[in-house]
């Protein structure tokens, strides 16, 4: 695992000025963009973080709202969930994003809050995230580092490093393929991942297939492997 996160940073470090990066995974405001708001709604068979499942994989809805200018960005939003007695998972989030170097960069920090958790269960947590991303002509990459000091329900720090590479397959569709670590206090420890496609329908709507694993299936439901299929509508 190690060897391969190293290697990738060192691509992403080694190689020559390229065209930035275009994808933040969530809309950013351009001189092209009439409006610095944008909105995002979606649905999936599973909700799947970081190759875990935080619905039992159940279906699960999203919406984000943001507001974004040049380098800099907020955003609310909620995702349903099914974790210590909550059902709702919200976050607010401000970032920062910049160009160095001939590489692209994304720095946020955010507050999440799980509604109506159980008595006592720790419902709140901060976490802080940081991104490379560089672009190969029609392939991207991504570098990522997240950590939390106290996570939400019974895990305390969690740290979690992810490679992604994206590219394309044919007109509006494209495959991609993400390998993490995440390293965590009172929690089990595990490598996870996820492979897929995703097919821009129109515009505004795109489908995504997506096959998640971890090396922590033993450690119970939340770790098992699954299909997760979803839809995401953005404007």
């Amino acid at each position: 695992m190690r060897h391969v996160l190293t290697a990738l940073t060192a691509l992403l470090w080694a190689a020559a000025p390229a065209a930035a990066a275009q994808d933040r995974d969530d809309p950013r405001y351009s001189a092209e963009r009439p409006s610095h708001w944008a909105f995002e709604a979606g649905a999936g068979t599973d909700n799947r973080s970081k190759g875990a499942t935080k619905s039992a994989d159940a279906p699960y809805v999203f919406g984000e709202v943001e507001w974004a200018t040049a380098g800099f960005y907020v955003d609310t939003e909620f995702e349903t969930i099914d974790s210590s007695g909550s059902s709702v998972e919200t976050e607010l989030e401000a970032g920062w994003q910049f160009a160095a170097a001939g590489l692209d960069f994304d720095t946020s920090v955010s507050r999440k809050w799980r509604l109506g958790a159980d008595a006592g269960a720790d419902d709140e947590a901060w976490e802080y995230q940081f991104d490379i991303l560089r672009d190969f002509g029609p392939v991207d990459t991504r570098l990522r580092l997240e950590h939390s000091p106290d996570g939400l329900g019974s895990t305390r720090a969690t740290t979690w490093v992810e490679a992604r590479l994206r590219w394309p397959l044919a007109d509006r569709l494209r495959a991609s393929i993400t390998l993490g670590r995440r390293e965590q206090d009172n929690a089990p420890d595990y490598t996870g991942g996820n492979a897929g496609i995703a097919w821009a329908v129109t515009d505004t709507t795109a489908l995504d297939l997506r096959w998640h694993v971890t090396d922590a299936a033993g450690q119970g439901l939340q770790y098992e492997d699954g299909l997760v299929a979803s839809v995401l509508v953005a404007f």
